[in-house]
């Protein structure tokens, strides 16, 4: 075993109750930089649907195949990287650190795989993917260019997401977010060139909104591949005993459930929508794809708290702790709870004004976002519930129950009862409704396996 390269700032300190707690980064060191880096993304993002807003339901609806495809990647790659959370950070816990390094390559390697596929599939065949959610001829013309760029700079989403990931796990969330703040600052101005153009940089409309964003989170990943490269980031590179087929194994055996639950998730709400579009139209499909971008505010709190469950969870066990790992979930669910309760209670206050401030005088869309909105609030105390307690069972490498509580609720539920109150005739409000009857069974589940214990023994079978 070595030490880490640099020893990480001073973290926030909560009230501690065992040894392992004083020797472990607080909630709030992990949590607060997770939620303001993804907090960061999604503001881009909101720039994003802002400045395509202006080009009309269409263009906003193509952005949203987009950000499916988006998300199908990034599936891929949290099937990975639930691997690497709980193995970095077990890793982390027993002081062997060059274990950590050994495992943030392998997972390097074994992202890219299925990284190339997907590229490949995504510029090959972009017109195809965009055509099967349904909608009108000009919004899938523009969807098809906009899956293009977005599968074209995968390799770079790769780098970063994987680095971002090891780094958290060993408990320096911080230099993730330096790089988001980078990242950012290049996406908006990109945004807005590629998608209006100037001078000779020609107009490309949603597909410049996805070449933009993408040049920039790869340039985040080019950063942070050259820093590690460098030894200058706290996990190492290590160059030995890093292909060892039992680490890759482990990988998989955690990795493949992971990816499953996301692209279960991924499948499930691409149904969701492309059932969205057939029954109810654009405007219905638009506002949702609106509504969504305040539900990924949502989630970055949700996520930050989840990634700092799981990273503590994963070291407190590493650590031979499994008390103080059974009570870092539960603290770090309460703390999900109340601030997601705090966002519902703007959401609503502010669901009207943000509407217009995206869709300008689309009547209709704007009185389907506002359903959605209400809708959201108040589903989000159940969401700081699934996201806190399932990161808290990933990072004990339990990644295989998460996949039951999603398709009961995803599958079972939402899209379920979508194509019952479709069939019915039932206005829209109704298949909004159905994520809070999604996010309770999910809930339900989860809590019910954390509170059973079988999670900590998990990675010792």
């Amino acid at each position: 075993m070595t030490t880490p390269n640099h020893q990480n700032a001073s973290p926030v300190s909560f009230p501690s109750r065992t040894r392992q707690e004083k020797e472990r980064p607080g909630i709030w060191a992990l949590a607060l930089p997770t939620i303001l880096g993804n907090l960061l993304f999604s503001v881009v993002a909101l720039i994003q649907t802002k400045f395509v807003g202006a080009l009309g339901g269409d263009a906003v609806a193509a952005v949203g195949i987009g950000q499916r495809v988006f998300f199908t990647v990034q599936a891929v790659l949290m099937g990975v990287s639930a691997g690497t959370t709980a193995l970095v950070a077990r890793a982390w816990g027993a002081k062997d650190y060059e274990e950590a390094g050994r495992v943030t390559l392998a997972s390097l390697v074994l992202a890219s795989v299925p990284g190339l596929v997907l590229m490949a599939v995504g510029m090959v065949f972009p017109k195809a993917i965009a055509s099967v959610f349904g909608l009108n001829a000009a919004a899938t013309g523009m969807a098809g260019d906009t899956v293009y760029w977005q599968t074209a700079f995968i390799i770079g989403l790769t780098v970063n997401f994987i680095l971002s990931t090891a780094l958290r796990a060993a408990g320096d969330a911080w230099t993730p977010l330096i790089v988001n703040i980078l990242t950012a600052v290049i996406n908006v101005p990109l945004l807005y060139l590629f998608i209006f153009g100037y001078r000779r940089i020609p107009a490309m409309g949603p597909a410049g909104s996805a070449l933009a964003m993408n040049l920039g989170l790869t340039l985040g990943g080019a950063i942070l591949l050259v820093q590690w490269l460098r030894q200058r980031l706290v996990v190492q590179f290590v160059k030995d005993r890093w292909t060892q087929t039992s680490r890759y194994r482990r990988l998989y055996s955690l990795g493949y459930p992971a990816f499953f639950e996301q692209a279960l998730f991924q499948i499930g709400f691409s149904v969701f929508l492309m059932l969205i579009g057939r029954y109810y139209g654009t405007s219905a499909f638009a506002a949702y794809n609106v509504g969504v971008n305040m539900l990924n505010i949502a989630m970055v709190m949700g996520f930050g708290f989840s990634i700092a469950g799981s990273t503590l969870v994963g070291q407190y066990l590493g650590a031979k702790d499994p008390v103080g790992a059974r009570r870092i979930g539960w603290r770090t669910c309460a703390l999900a709870v109340v601030s997601m309760s705090f966002l519902a209670l703007i959401i609503v206050i502010f669901a009207e004004p943000f509407a217009r401030f995206f869709l300008g005088r689309d009547d209709l869309t704007v009185r389907y976002t506002m359903q959605f909105t209400y809708i959201l609030a108040a589903m989000l105390p159940i969401l700081g519930v699934d996201v806190a307690i399932s990161g808290a069972l990933r990072g004990a490498g339990d990644t295989r129950f998460p996949v039951l509580s999603t398709f009961s609720g995803l599958i079972g539920v939402r899209c379920g009862l979508t194509l019952i109150f479709a069939h019915l005739g039932l206005p829209v409000v109704w298949v909004y409704g159905t994520l809070i009857g999604d996010f309770i069974v999910r809930g339900i589940l989860l809590v019910w396996r954390y509170r059973s214990g079988k999670w900590i023994k998990v990675l010792e079978r």
